[in-house]
């Protein structure tokens, strides 16, 4: 079995057919929500994210298969006054779930961290989706607490 982890390349069509793919894949699970991409998204997210200057995705094939799919945007922490990356989606095939997949993928996002000087790498997680979170906390990630008598951080939304 050979898994290939790279960052992908908005404009190289394959890349942008697989993204699509695999994020529809996740949209239609329940822990992406149930609902399918609408084919406006499907026509124009890696137009979109190749025009979001902090916007990269990095894919993983397995067997030249497409297997994973992380998106994260470069930002800010003002506390630390240092740069920081958000996973905004991760998403690994049923197929190829506990191969170490995601582990391979989450080490590429932590390389680019570290080499562009971030303090930290964030990530959402539904309370539901255990199975996720045990590969996160695998790989190092904990709840986001500031002062542990205030309790975890919540992550809400206001939809537009």
């Amino acid at each position: 079995m050979n898994i290939e982890v790279l960052f992908a390349d908005y404009t190289n069509q394959q890349h942008a057919n697989d993204i699509v793919e695999l994020l529809d894949m996740y949209a239609q699970d329940p822990m992406g929500g149930g609902v399918p991409l609408t084919e406006f998204v499907k026509q124009n997210l890696t137009t979109e994210l190749s025009k979001t200057p902090h916007a990269f995705s990095v894919i993983s094939y397995v067997n030249d298969e497409p297997a994973g799919l992380i998106n994260c945007f470069e930002a800010f922490s003002t506390f630390r006054c240092q740069p920081l990356i958000n996973i905004h989606d991760i998403v690994v095939a049923d197929k190829f779930r506990r191969l170490g997949v995601c582990q391979k993928m989450l080490a590429c996002v932590e390389s680019r961290a570290r080499e562009t000087g971030c303090c930290k790498i964030t990530l959402e997680v539904l309370e539901g989706n255990t199975g996720a979170q045990k590969s996160y906390i695998k790989f190092g990630f904990d709840g986001y607490e500031l002062d542990a008598s205030m309790g975890k951080a919540l992550f809400w939304q206001k939809n537009l």
